[in-house]
C-alpha cells in the first residue's frame, strides 16, 4: 500500500478508509475539540507569563532559563537557525536526522537561476525532488512547503525574501508524526520523554455533491478553522470532489496550520526512551528538547526504530499533547508550568556551572528578527 504521504506527491491513491498509514486509527467521533484548543496564544499564555516572572524573581533574572541549551543562542527560545541544532549531530545522530541542505536567497537573483541553484546545491548533498522546503527561522510551521517540481520550487523562492535562509530536506516517506519532548537534566546519561503527541493530517471525503469548501464548513473540526482551510485551497473551493475522493487539508505538521494532534503518552516506551538518549548523546549541549519526527509505524516507534527527525526544537518548545480535544484545561497547565519550572531549574544549573545569562535586549531583537521574517516568507502548505 503506498502511504497517504507518499500519494501527496504523486498520482498514487489514498487508502480512504485509513490515510494515516502507520499510525493508530483517528477517531474522529464525539467531540472535535476541546473548548479551549483554538483560544488566542495571549489567552493561553498570560498564565505561564505570570509564572515566568515569579520564577524570574525567585532566580533573580529574566533569562537565566535561556542558559539551559548551551548548544543554541538563546537555548533556542526564538530567532535560532533550525539546521543548527541539527548540524551539531555526530555519526549516530545524523543517521536518524532526514538530510537537508541549507541556503540563502540571493539577492536580486531570478527566481528561475535561485531555484536552479538550489536543486544543484541539493543534488550535490544527494537530495533529489520532491523535498520538503522551510525557512530556517521560523517557528510554528510558518513558511513549510512540499516541492514536487521544479516550478513550485521557482514558486517559492519567488516569495521568499532576500539574504534569509531556507532548508531544503529530504521527504521522509512515511505518514506518521510525531512530536517527542525529551528532558535530560545536565550531569545526567538519562533523560524523559514526558510528552508525546501523534499528528494527523486532517482529510475531508467527497460525495460527489458537494464542493470543497461546503465539505470543509460541515466538518466538525474543520469549520472551526474554515479560514486557514480556505486560504491554503481558495483555488478549489468550489471544486466537486468526486464520491470517496479524500483530499489532504494539510501538509505541516503544526496545530495552528490545521494539523489534528492527539495525545500519545500511551506509546511512550523503555525502548523510545532509550533510543532517544542515545540520539542526544550525540547532541552535545541539548537537554530540553522537542523532536518532530516520522515514523514507519507506531509498533517501531515504541521500539525505538525506523523514525526520522525532521526538526530539533529547543526553549521554545512546546508539549504539544495538551492540544488533544479530551484534554481539560487543568492539564494543559499542569504540563506548561511543569515544563517552565523544568526550563528554570536546567537554566539555574547552568548558570551555576558558568553560563552567563543573555541580555533581555539580545532577546528582543531576535524575536523582532524572526518576527519580521515571518511576515514575509512564502505561504504554509
Amino acid at each position: 500500500m503506498v502511504t497517504a504521504l507518499a500519494a501527496a506527491t504523486s498520482d498514487a491513491p489514498v487508502d480512504a478508509a485509513h490515510p494515516h498509514v502507520g499510525m493508530p486509527r483517528l477517531d474522529m467521533q464525539g467531540k472535535a475539540v476541546s473548548f479551549f484548543e483554538f483560544w488566542p496564544s495571549w489567552l493561553v499564555y498570560t498564565p505561564v507569563a505570570l509564572q515566568w516572572l515569579g520564577l524570574s524573581l525567585r532566580h533573580r533574572s529574566l533569562t537565566v532559563p535561556l542558559c539551559a541549551n548551551p548548544a543554541l543562542p538563546l537555548s533556542g527560545m526564538v530567532g535560532v537557525s533550525k539546521s543548527l541544532p541539527m548540524s551539531l549531530a555526530g555519526d549516530h545522530a545524523r543517521g536518524l536526522i532526514a538530510p537537508f541542505t541549507r541556503r540563502v536567497r540571493e539577492p536580486g537573483l531570478a527566481s528561475a537561476l535561485e531555484a536552479d541553484a538550489a536543486l544543484a546545491q541539493a543534488r550535490a548533498a544527494g537530495l533529489d525532488l520532491p523535498l520538503v522546503a522551510k525557512p530556517d527561522i521560523g517557528c510554528r510551521g510558518a513558511g513549510v512547503r512540499l516541492i514536487r517540481d521544479v516550478g513550485q520550487l521557482r514558486a517559492y523562492v519567488s516569495a521568499f525574501p532576500d539574504d534569509a535562509a531556507y532548508l531544503l530536506q529530504e521527504l521522509v516517506p512515511w505518514e506518521g508524526e510525531a512530536g517527542i519532548f525529551y528532558v535530560r537534566r545536565p550531569g545526567q546519561s538519562r533523560g524523559d520523554v514526558f510528552s508525546m503527541t501523534l499528528k494527523y493530517a486532517p482529510y475531508v471525503l467527497g460525495d460527489g455533491v458537494r464542493s470543497l469548501r461546503q465539505l470543509i464548513q460541515d466538518d466538525p473540526r474543520a469549520r472551526q478553522i474554515a479560514h486557514i482551510y480556505f486560504a491554503r485551497h481558495s483555488e478549489r473551493l468550489d471544486d466537486v470532489l468526486a464520491e470517496g475522493e479524500p483530499m489532504r487539508l494539510v501538509f505541516s505538521g503544526s496545530h495552528c496550520r490545521g494539523s489534528v494532534f492527539r495525545d500519545g503518552r500511551a506509546h511512550i516506551s523503555e525502548a523510545l526512551v532509550s533510543a532517544i538518549d542515545r540520539l542526544f548523546a550525540d547532541l552535545p549541549g541539548m537537554h530540553y528538547s522537542r523532536l518532530d519526527v516520522r515514523f514507519r509505524d507506531i509498533a517501531a516507534l515504541r521500539d525505538g526504530r525506523d523514525f526520522r527527525v525532521i526538526e530539533v526544537n529547543g526553549a521554545s518548545s512546546e508539549a504539544t499533547h495538551i492540544w488533544d480535544r479530551n484534554g481539560t484545561l487543568g492539564e494543559l497547565y499542569r504540563t506548561l508550568f511543569f515544563q517552565y519550572r523544568t526550563l528554570f531549574e536546567i537554566g539555574v544549573h547552568q548558570r551555576r556551572q558558568g553560563a552567563k545569562p543573555p541580555r533581555l535586549r539580545d532577546l528582543l531583537r531576535a524575536w523582532r528578527h524572526e518576527r519580521a521574517l515571518t511576515r514575509n516568507y512564502p505561504s504554509t502548505d
